[in-house]
Order: C-alpha cells, then sequence, then structure tokens
C-alpha cells in the first residue's frame, strides 16, 4: 500500500516548483528524472553509471589525439563465403 502526499506548485523565479515532502526519504541536492505520461507525472532519481568524464582533460593530454578517419577503418576480416571455392556455395544453390 503506497502513501499518499499533496503538495502545491509554486512559482521559483521564471519556473515553477514543487516542495516534496521530507518524508519521501529525498537528500538535498538529489537529482532527479521527470517523465510526462498522458494525464500524470513520473520522477525518480537519476541512475549514476559511474563512468569517468574524461572530456575535461582530453585536450591537456599532449601525445593523445583523435585518430584519422583512415586510422579508423577496420581491415576486411575474410569470411568462409567471400571464397569461391567455398563447399557452401552448393548447398545455398540448392534451395
Amino acid at each position: 500500500m503506497s502513501n499518499e502526499y499533496r503538495a502545491k506548485v509554486f512559482k521559483s523565479g521564471n519556473s515553477v516548483a514543487l516542495r516534496l515532502p521530507k518524508a519521501l526519504g529525498l537528500k538535498e541536492g538529489t537529482e532527479m528524472v521527470v517523465r510526462e505520461e498522458r494525464d500524470h507525472f513520473e520522477f525518480a532519481p537519476v541512475v549514476s553509471d559511474d563512468r569517468l568524464d574524461l572530456t575535461a582533460v582530453w585536450g591537456a593530454c599532449p601525445g593523445l589525439a583523435s585518430p584519422h578517419t583512415e586510422e579508423r577503418a577496420f581491415e576486411p576480416s575474410p569470411r568462409a563465403w567471400d571464397d569461391p571455392d567455398w563447399a557452401g556455395w552448393e548447398a545455398e544453390a540448392s534451395r
């Protein structure tokens, strides 16, 4: 069974805000995701993915340069069906 809380929306600067009751157990500064559904809103804490953000240090690494387009291209890997002598061609042709 869930608890029900009432709260009023109020003006905060050029936005509106909703004060949530302390009884919900949310910590100050918690970042939330708000989803608008057809006739209601859902909110949940942002799930941290614990990944490192290296965008601030990328330019500070002199030996680390972004690869050129040619360097990002992969060599084609040989496949059995690329070989004209592959025995599987006869099985495919008979289908």
